[in-house]
């Protein structure tokens, strides 16, 4: 009979189910692999099931794993629950808070609102993730993250509250010896004639842009792709092709292509699940983002 689930166990399994690796469960939790698997193995002799079989270098779930993921997540989730209600009964603003934003949101975007909280709430402990988008939303609805602060989904997700916190118009731009750079005025499908370097083919940016090309039935030639729009920058910058940035990021090192009929636009903002309380800080953080 199972008397008693520690948290902290069920939370390593769930990280191994996810990652499907001790290794990576292990940097995400900050721990060590043999802190990870004296955790997984006290869990295992609770239930007296074994949850993983281990074959090679592959880590995959029995199907006592199998039948124990969702309860250990729904578990996780209510504890978490508690945690953010019992913090509302304070009005004390403390307890930590798990946010997952994107390198470009976090890099020019959150700092001063991240350094207005940390002064006016120094009793918070604060877990800071850098993350695509995408999976930092994902994160938020599997009850590992309180708060995305993020590239918000082109089309509402279930149990997903969104936020527009900063909209986030797009500029084409591509190095000053390019071919492009002193056109007044370029045509879309001149533009395509050229190599681009673009946002993966998974992020919400990138489906952002693929969306109008294909609304004026363009197909980009795109050389390089990444995340990091940084690195898209600089690629753009060398003469490697054209990219999509945020206005925001256009300085000396490239030049704007304006381009006819061609205004790709994305919202930056805060995302939480609607089916979990709002903690103290959450709360507090989301009252500083509110425009």
């Amino acid at each position: 009979m199972i008397r008693f689930m520690d948290t902290q166990a069920l939370a390593a399994f769930l990280e191994v189910a996810d990652a499907a690796s001790f290794t990576r469960a292990a940097e995400r939790l900050h721990l060590s692999q043999p802190a990870i698997s004296k955790r997984l193995k006290s869990l295992e002799d609770e239930i007296g099931q074994r949850l993983f079989d281990r074959v090679g270098r592959s880590v995959l779930l029995t199907d006592a794993g199998h039948s124990l993921l969702p309860y250990a997540r729904r578990a996780l989730q209510t504890v978490e629950d508690g945690r953010r209600a019992l913090s509302q009964l304070s009005a004390k603003v403390s307890g930590r808070l798990s946010i997952g934003t994107s390198h470009h949101i976090g890099l020019h975007r959150l700092p001063p609102m991240l350094k207005r909280f940390v002064l006016e709430f120094p009793d918070v402990d604060l877990d800071l993730h850098f993350m695509d988008s995408e999976d930092a939303c994902e994160a938020v609805l599997a009850g590992k993250l309180e708060l995305g602060i993020v590239t918000l989904p082109l089309q509402p997700l279930p149990n997903l509250e969104s936020r527009i916190v900063w909209p986030d118009p797009l500029a084409v731009i591509v190095a000053p010896s390019h071919p492009l750079a002193q056109r007044k005025r370029v045509k879309l499908e001149d533009l395509a004639k050229h190599p681009a370097v673009l946002p993966d083919e998974d992020t919400y940016t990138h489906r952002i842009i693929r969306a109008e090309l294909e609304a004026r039935g363009v197909e980009p030639r795109v050389r390089l792709a990444t995340n990091y729009l940084e690195t898209l920058k600089m690629l753009a910058a060398i003469g490697l092709g054209w990219s999509v940035l945020p206005e925001s990021m256009i300085d000396d090192s490239v030049v704007r292509v304006p381009v006819s009929g061609f205004a790709p636009h994305r919202d930056l903002g805060w995302v939480r699940h609607t089916g979990r309380a709002v903690s103290g800080p959450a709360r507090a953080l989301m009252g500083l983002l509110s425009p």
